[in-house]
């Protein structure tokens, strides 16, 4: 129960490299693969999986293999059943107890009889407990998609599984569920996770750095405990290589002035001593030799020392930061950017909140987390929020709103990343929307990409820049899961540009250190239907 890679290379259509020769082994138990977005951590899970042809070399997996994209299918008409893949044998089932007993049914059944116990058995571990094998996906949460992808997987039965991204989405309850999954899984298993806590239940920590994987044994902490002092000895070799070439330099200019000196003071002697011309030439040749050896001495130290610093500076790896500017959006604290009085929206006939409605007043700079179970309706008082939803009872709202969707459905994935910008900021001229997707780490040619080559995390950029600077600013931010996909330094700089902005935002999270940095003044939960003032975050 193995994975392996051999000589593995691959390239975008546009001939960006991704691996270059890339050779690893992915043993038994659990390993977390971790590297800055756009390392190409997804494009190797979508390599092992086969979604994905490598342009040279190859990858194999010893035994049945299950694999959970970062992107799950979205089409709101499929039902449970289709996602797990047991609807033709839930059919083939129900077709023979009405008593229909045509033999591709049975062939369709097989040995699985039971494949609606176990199925049901696992979404209940799982807590899809009111999730019907008939349900749609359109009316479940990111959360429970999460779970019933996570659920198909396992009903295979691998004894390799990927997973990318598990915990996008899910509330506190349901990332323990999945946390005890994972720590009773039995095979091997290589997870892609931003996730502290999740990674803090590997075994191993597998890093993905410039094309190569470093293995490094034990959980993240561990691997962050390492990293970090590896960093601290790089820095300090850095600082005395820099020392080095400065000494190096100081002691060839000296060596350069003092042999000028005697040079100088040699031809005076010579010229005094009344010394044949002929005497005199060879002396002066035979100090120009000894002045030349010795530049070349100090020549080749320096080269040494700047060899060595550049050494120390390759061992030293760069975090790329994304550099965000927020737009100058300043609420005044008495203005009113939101409204909503009795406020329901219905799916058939069933309501989406309890008794008359929701109501929701959002004033000045308010920061505001709103937090609940999955399926409580969170990212659909949002969408309420954004006016996208047809709803009953009075919404008013002032000023542009911007709304990041978890799903990240809002971009043309077939136009590059610059030419989805100047679509949100026509007015904005061309040199300014490259610099601005610069500090969103889309340099040179990686403003050029198509979306749909992207990483999630690149995604996730591509889409803040787009949101955040599309015309008017925004007065009220709105952001779903924000940190889904994001690399933890990106996580940082997230909270950074966050806490210097000026407008109003409700931020949906179930990642409570990222919530803790955010200054928020307002909590708000949504459980059963009902909206209410809460006194803080979720307690564990």
């Amino acid at each position: 129960m193995s994975i392996t890679c051999s000589s593995l290379s691959f390239s975008w259509p546009d001939d960006t490299p991704v691996f270059d020769a890339l050779s690893c082994t992915f043993t038994g138990g659990r390993t977390g693969l971790v590297a800055p977005n756009g390392a190409g951590k997804s494009t190797l899970l979508k390599l092992i999986a086969g979604e994905l042809r490598p342009t040279a070399g190859s990858t194999s997996v010893d035994g049945v293999l299950g694999y959970l994209p970062q992107s799950l299918p979205l089409d709101g008409a499929l039902t449970a059943a289709e996602v797990l893949g047991i609807a033709p044998q839930v059919r083939a089932l129900a077709a023979i107890e009405s008593g229909d007993a045509s033999e591709e049914h049975f062939a369709t059944i097989g040995q699985d009889w039971d494949v609606e116990e176990r199925t049901r058995a696992q979404l209940d571990r799982l807590g899809l407990e009111d999730v019907d094998l008939t349900r749609r996906l359109g009316t479940l949460s990111g959360g429970q998609v999460v779970f019933l992808g996570v659920a198909a997987q396992l009903l295979k039965r691998p004894d390799v599984l990927l997973l990318d991204e598990p915990t996008n989405n899910l509330d506190l309850d349901a990332r323990r569920k999945l946390h005890a999954v994972i720590e009773d899984w039995p095979g091997t298993l290589l997870l892609v996770s931003h996730d502290r806590e999740l990674l803090d239940r590997m075994e191993r920590i597998a890093e993905l750095d410039r094309g190569e994987v470093r293995f490094h044994g034990g959980d993240f902490t561990s691997y962050e405990e390492a990293t970090r002092a590896a960093r601290e000895v790089a820095e300090k070799n850095i600082r005395t290589a820099e020392q080095d070439v400065k000494r190096e330099k100081r002691e060839m200019q000296q060596a350069r002035e003092r042999a000028e000196r005697r040079a100088g003071t040699a031809a005076r002697n010579l010229k005094s001593a009344g010394l044949p011309r002929i005497f005199a030439g060879t002396m002066k040749r035979g100090a120009q030799e000894s002045a030349g050896k010795a530049r070349e001495t100090h020549s080749s130290r320096v080269d040494d020392a700047r060899a060595r610093l550049d050494e120390a500076g390759r061992a030293l790896r760069e975090d790329q930061k994304i550099v965000l500017v927020m737009p100058g959006t300043a609420v005044p604290p008495g203005r009113t950017v939101f409204q909503g009085e009795g406020v329901q929206v219905r799916y058939g006939d069933r309501p989406q909140f309890a008794g008359d409605g929701v109501d929701l007043t959002i004033r000045g700079p308010e920061r505001i987390a709103l937090t609940g179970p999955n399926g409580a309706g969170k990212s659909t008082l949002l969408r309420v929020l954004t006016g996208e939803l047809e709803v009953t009872g009075t919404r008013r709202a002032d000023g542009r709103i911007a709304y990041l969707s978890q799903r990240l459905d809002l971009l043309d994935l077939d136009r590059t990343v610059a030419d989805n910008l100047a679509a949100f900021a026509p007015a904005m001229p061309e040199a300014q929307r490259l610099t601005l997707l610069a500090r969103f780490l889309f340099r040179g040619t990686r403003a050029h990409l198509p979306v749909g080559v992207l990483s999630g995390g690149e995604r996730l950029r591509a889409t803040l820049a787009c949101v955040l600077f599309a015309e008017p600013a925004p007065q009220l931010l709105l952001l779903d899961e924000p940190t889904n996909n994001l690399d933890l330094v990106s996580v940082g700089q997230l909270e950074s540009a966050l806490n210097a902005y000026q407008g109003a935002f409700v931020v949906v999270s179930h990642d409570e250190r990222f919530l803790a940095t955010l200054g928020v003044t307002r909590w708000l939960r949504l459980s059963d239907g009902v909206l209410a003032e809460a006194g803080g975050p979720e307690t564990r």
